[in-house]
């Protein structure tokens, strides 16, 4: 692990081409939970603002407490509205997580508002927390902040897949990022990641990001070994294989059933 100022470990890794796993931080409010996923061996956790309650001051907090962990804390921001994202950053957020990318244009949208001058024209805050509230001069702020931010671009719609190659050779953009559940449901298979068109979609997007040297990312796959180890063969480097209330889900439904199993072997009832 490293400081917040040794800079973005998940963006280091996905250079050097390294596994990242990620920790999908839901429905818990507290820093408690970056030191949780630092615990279990994740190199990441997003904060999931799309669809969940977070406030930005709690969102905040978890990105800070990561840092000091030395894990990135990236936010899945709610909108395309350059606020959403830029907003986050400014409060903690080491990387973003963009849904819905349909087209080249948008992805370039996603640039000119998270990156300073001269590859965008994100405004400057001055220093913030993923610098560690160092002292440097702003020429320093924007170069490092333009390094060091991850900007991901969710895959989640069969014309996104079709715009796979054009979004991939926007730069600035990092990551492309399949929404597996979205893109499923929005094709039609909600939930059946190992279909034909799903494997297609899969493929279409490594070979965008291979041919443009970007890094792959999915999302809404576990618990299924054999399909991770394909994805992975495929050249995913960006994994989140769960979120905090599907293991407490898994973890409490599991210990139900074998204490409620070990209480009707011993004529204790279930009910």
């Amino acid at each position: 692990m490293q400081a917040a100022t040794g800079g973005n470990l998940a963006k280091q890794k996905l250079a050097a081409n390294d596994l990242v796993l990620c920790f999908g931080v839901n429905q818990l409010r507290t820093p408690n939970i970056a030191m949780m996923a630092a615990a279990c061996g994740f190199d990441a956790l997003y904060i999931d603002l799309e669809h969940n309650p977070t406030s930005l001051e709690t969102a905040s907090g978890i990105c800070v407490a990561a840092m000091g962990l030395g894990i990135t804390p990236i936010a899945r921001v709610s909108s395309h509205d350059p606020h959403d994202s830029t907003r986050i950053l400014d409060c903690g957020a080491q990387g973003v997580m963009v849904p819905h990318v349909n087209t080249a244009a948008e992805a370039r949208a996603i640039v000119e508002a998270c990156r300073f001058a001269p590859s965008g024209h994100r405004s400057a805050a001055g220093t913030v927390p993923s610098l560690g509230y160092a002292q440097l001069s702003q020429p320093d702020i924007c170069r490092r902040l333009n390094q060091e931010t991850l900007l991901i671009a969710m895959i989640e719609t069969p014309e996104a897949v079709a715009n796979a190659e054009a979004i991939a050779a926007v730069e600035g953009i990092d990551t492309l990022h399949i929404g597996s559940t979205d893109l499923s449901t929005e094709m039609g298979i909600p939930g059946d990641y190992r279909h034909e068109r799903m494997r297609d979609a899969y493929e279409a997007i490594a070979r965008a990001a291979r041919t443009h040297g970007k890094s792959m990312g999915v999302g809404g796959v576990r618990q299924d070994v054999e399909f991770q180890s394909w994805l992975l063969g495929l050249g995913v480097r960006y994994l989140t294989s769960g979120s905090d209330t599907l293991y407490i889900l898994s973890g409490g439904r599991a210990d139900v059933a074998q204490i409620r199993a070990v209480a009707a072997a011993a004529g204790a009832g279930t009910a």
